[in-house]
């Protein structure tokens, strides 16, 4: 489709300073340019790509003179976004807070929303998002692409190494709040150092260097298997399905009083039927990659409006036959054990790894984060988006009719994520190999 360029330019944080009640220095960061913010572990071990979200509003929605100056205002709380990637003089990679700025392009497209809706992951929608790969300086880029009906589409993309999703939402709360003539409120929470602060003296007692980082003499068998071809789909379960699998999975479940979340019963059943759907052998082992957000765990528990990377993982294992064999709740006390398992002092330790790598002399570490292309297959990856903020993002028109992060460019990964549609419930959005895309759709919403 053809749609026509408005505007393509740097926009930089608000240069007035900022009132006495929205002190810049309560922020714990410097409000001096050029300082250097290194990296910490949790950044470290994070996907090194641009991560790609849109989200769909329907009209009406304040004009794009608005929403720039608003994003303009709300980048001064944030600024790691409008920072740049560099090294300092150990070699260590850092964001340096120099104000550079973000990328803002917008575009005008000639048809109404209802035209675009609801996503679909076969459609190309590259025309409505800033450019993931290549040689990209900016740390955070938005695209407003307005309809001819009123409607907007807000195409976004942050390099997952300055935050995670937890952060991002907060975030474009802020933006929202700013646009509506709200405080930022709660301020994001930027002291980094205390967050990753080392026990002393440092105690590991996981082996950190080979479950979130890569060994150097990796054996050339499991290295990653690179699929030219992968399948995105949405999968949506309603309410009444995600009751239904709850209560068969509570009717299952040995332990009196076990209660699983909603997560843990939706991955039970997607991992079953994904691991159906591949036709893998009975004796063949399959784990899944499950994140872990430490905002809570760590103790003293740190603030949700941490802005950084807080996410570890669990990895729960199971061979094939138990996976096709055993019942829902089977599925979800392994997951729902191993997440438990990634606590505080799990937490601590891995802090602690990353003090000693520092004094290692900053060995270089690779994340065990797949890269684009990867094919996890007998394994999955798989995050939660369920606890994000999206209801909350008005701008002032309502929340986003839409939303859904249309670069899944891993064979196996599976995001979950609520609705926005009126009966509500979840969408899951996955790829797969395409031989295994049919039968999957076949089975995904039987509870056997």
């Amino acid at each position: 489709m053809a749609i026509g360029l408005i505007n393509n330019t740097i926009l930089k944080p608000y240069s007035s300073s900022p009132s006495s009640s929205d002190d810049i220095q309560s922020l714990d960061i410097s409000s001096n340019n050029d300082v250097l913010v290194p990296l910490t572990i949790f950044d470290k071990a994070a996907f090194d790509l641009h991560v790609a979200v849109l989200y769909a509003f329907k009209a009406p929605m304040p004009s794009n003179e608005v929403m720039k100056a608003a994003l303009s205002k709300v980048l001064v709380y944030y600024p790691h976004l409008a920072g740049r990637f560099t090294t300092d003089g150990q070699g260590r990679t850092c964001i340096v807070l120099n104000n550079a700025g973000i990328r803002v392009t917008e575009t005008y497209v000639p048809t109404s929303l209802a035209e675009l809706l609801p996503f679909d992951p076969s459609k190309d929608v590259r025309h409505l998002l800033p450019p993931v790969e290549g040689n990209i300086e900016e740390l955070l880029q938005i695209q407003l692409n307005r309809y001819a009906c009123g409607g907007l589409v807000i195409g976004q993309t942050a390099h997952h190494r300055v935050c995670d999703g937890q952060s991002m939402s907060s975030f474009f709360v802020a933006w929202a709040r700013t646009v509506r003539g709200l405080a930022t409120d709660p301020l994001p929470y930027h002291d980094r150092l205390a967050v990753s602060q080392p026990r002393n003296p440092p105690k590991v007692d996981f082996d950190h260097r080979s479950i979130e980082f890569k060994k150097s003499t990796m054996n050339p068998d499991m290295a990653p298997v690179f699929s030219p071809s992968i399948e995105t789909l949405i999968i949506h379960y309603s309410p009444e399905f995600v009751k239904k699998l709850k209560s068969k999975i509570s009717e299952q479940s040995s332990a009196q009083n076990q209660r699983y979340s909603t997560f843990e019963c939706l991955l039970s059943h997607t991992w079953k039927k994904v691991t159906e759907a591949r036709g893998l052998d009975l004796e063949e082992s399959t784990q899944v990659r499950v994140a872990v957000n430490g905002r809570a765990r760590i103790k003293p528990s740190v603030p949700m409006e941490y802005f950084g990377n807080l996410v570890l993982w669990a990895y729960p294992k199971l061979k094939v036959k138990e996976l096709l064999e055993h019942n829902h709740a089977y599925i979800a006390k392994a997951i729902h054990d191993e997440v438990t398992r990634v606590d505080n002092n799990y937490f601590k330790s891995f802090i602690d790894f990353g003090e000693i790598a520092k004094a290692d002399g900053g060995e270089e570490l690779e994340a065990t984060a797949p890269e684009f292309g990867n094919s996890l297959c007998p394994d999955l990856e798989v995050d939660s988006w369920l606890r994000f903020q999206f209801h909350d993002l008005d701008f002032g028109g309502g929340g986003p009719c839409a939303f859904f992060p249309p670069n899944i460019p891993v064979e196996g990964l599976v995001i979950f994520l609520p609705t926005c549609s009126e009966d509500g419930g979840v969408d899951a959005v996955l790829s797969l190999l395409p031989e295994h895309v049919p039968l999957f759709k076949q089975i995904s919403h039987s509870i056997d």
